[in-house]
């Protein structure tokens, strides 16, 4: 399983939600979907911070907008 962060900067909750990630000590890969637009065209992204769990087969298992620390803890726990 794999987790994808897409954010933007200078936005707060882009930061909250990286702080929380960090704090929980899981590894993620960060996404700016403005400098990388095929991004928010293949995920459908309309709005930022946007989390993506993906699961082994590369496919979307739960996706999780705003911050919203129960959603990410439950895709967080999904990574252990």
């Amino acid at each position: 399983m794999k987790l994808l962060k897409f954010y933007k900067d200078n936005c707060p909750s882009c930061v909250l939600v990286t702080q929380f990630l960090d704090s929980k000590g899981v590894k993620y890969e960060s996404i700016n979907p403005f400098e990388q637009p095929q991004y928010a065209v293949h995920y459908g992204l309309m709005s930022v911070p946007v989390t993506i769990l993906l699961d082994d087969n590369g496919e979307e298992a739960k996706r999780s907008v705003g911050f919203k620390p129960a959603e990410l803890t439950e895709m967080i726990n999904k990574l252990k």
